[in-house]
């Protein structure tokens, strides 16, 4: 650390940050498959209705709705129709995020901060649960994953609950379906879940709910210490406008409010989300086209480089590889990386794979071209 930021924490240094996908206008066009958005933009007919609420109803010079009173209505509806919730799925059990990235700063501030609590994560996985909690000073317990299948490795993961640590586990973040790998959560590890104590709060991170169709949406009236992410970036095609959710018992609902920021979500991210919402009828169904394109690249992924590949199943919108027979395999994977970039394809060299976002047909079958090159 230079003695110029001699103020910054120390431990900060140790620290990468997060890498998006290069922004602005690209020199040339590029097929960007590493952010797992949707392919699709809003259909012009939604994006005309935007402008005309903007234009019309948005008031520039006033706050955003900090309540989210409509925003909160409608998703609550969503999640009873989408996931068939037998419970009564109210406002009060909503709380929107500006992202999900907030809503687990949120949840972090709320259960860890001031060295009451660690977290539990198996990798690989969402690299952000990791990142925000050392940018809180928060400790993070890492454990494995099974080969096979990269389900969490339970032996280990009991053993960290047991440990009588200082600070103790608090949070265990749990993706369903896994990113970067695909895989969803096992029944052996759905019944791990269930029978951790209450409390250590357990996050069920959904943010690609859509392409799986498996949530544990019904299981949280039965408990009080779980929380359900769920985000707009992917399957409503609402990436630019940065819009999370979680669903919760409205105890813990009504902390996330407390701990977030007056304002958090702007008008227009939450106009585009109400309108998203009234319009799945015209956005969701396109989820099945990407759901058949997944099956095209895993059927060619499988088929054509069976001898260079190994390819994990997958329930989400993208793939999970590693070469075979390699020897230095981040470094060859690093240099793939980059041969695609080259060529016009951007992919994710994450958690000692490479993650592929399935996205149009055009785009898939220019990749597949690529790799074989």
């Amino acid at each position: 650390m230079s003695d110029r930021l001699s103020f910054i924490r120390s431990d900060l240094s140790q620290l990468a940050a997060y890498k998006p996908h290069p922004g602005g206008n690209p020199t040339h066009p590029v097929d960007r498959l590493d952010t797992n958005e949707s392919p699709l933009d809003l259909p012009l007919e939604l994006k005309e209705k935007l402008t005309y609420l903007y234009q019309h109803t948005l008031e520039a010079n006033r706050y955003p709705d900090g309540s989210h009173y409509k925003l909160q209505e409608a998703i609550a509806e969503y999640v009873v129709e989408s996931a068939q919730v037998s419970w009564d799925v109210t406002r009060d059990r909503i709380s929107v995020g500006n992202g999900s990235d907030e809503l687990i700063r949120s949840l972090l501030i709320a259960t860890c901060v001031g060295g009451e609590g660690s977290i539990l994560v198996a990798t690989p996985t969402f690299s952000m649960y990791g990142i925000l909690a050392t940018t809180l000073g928060i400790r993070v317990t890492t454990i494995g994953r099974t080969e096979n299948n990269f389900a969490i490795n339970l032996t280990q993961a009991k053993a960290a609950i047991s440990n009588r640590q200082q600070p103790p586990v608090k949070v265990v973040f749990v993706v369903h379906p896994n990113s970067p790998t695909g895989n969803c959560l096992t029944p052996e590890e759905l019944n791990w879940l269930r029978n951790l104590p209450q409390d250590i709060l357990v996050v069920v991170d959904e943010a690609y709910f859509e392409y799986s169709q498996t949530s544990v949406a019904e299981e949280i009236a039965q408990h009080p210490n779980w929380v359900i992410l769920r985000t707009f970036s992917k399957a409503f095609r609402l990436a630019a406008h940065r819009v999370g959710y979680a669903i919760a018992n409205t105890d813990l609902i009504q902390v996330l409010e407390k701990v977030r920021l007056p304002y958090n979500l702007p008008a227009f991210s939450q106009t585009a989300a109400l309108v998203a919402l009234q319009n799945r009828h015209l956005l969701l169904p396109l989820v099945e086209e990407t759901i058949k394109e997944r099956a095209k690249m895993w059927q060619a992924l499988t088929t054509d480089f069976a001898d260079k590949l190994q390819v994990w199943e997958t329930r989400a919108n993208f793939f999970y590889l590693r070469l075979k027979n390699q020897e230095h395999q981040n470094e060859a994977l690093a240099d793939l990386t980059a041969k695609l970039k080259t060529q016009g394809t951007l992919i994710r060299h994450t958690g000692g794979g490479l993650r592929i976002t399935v996205g149009t047909k055009e785009e898939n079958q220019r990749t597949l071209q690529r790799l074989a090159n």
